[in-house]
């Protein structure tokens, strides 16, 4: 996951450990990358780009792509 980002206090982990135990263990062998996007690029390193857009607006509250996160109004 990118390096140095803390996320805000209402923004937290899915509940299902499951998932996010599988979900690292992939991203652990492809260099942080979200496992739901085709493309390597820097703005694709978990926490993604679009997901910290969404985190900016006020107005969402929903999971990030590949569903490691929610957040919280």
């Amino acid at each position: 996951m990118a390096e140095n980002y803390k996320l805000p206090d209402n923004v937290r982990l899915n509940e299902d450990e499951n998932y996010v135990s599988k979900l690292r263990s992939v991203m652990e062998k492809n260099g942080g990358y979200c496992p739901c996007r085709i493309q390597r690029t820097p703005e694709n390193i978990c926490v993604c780009t679009e997901f910290r857009n969404q985190i900016a607006d006020p107005d969402f509250e929903g999971f990030c792509h590949c569903r490691l996160y929610y957040k919280e109004k």
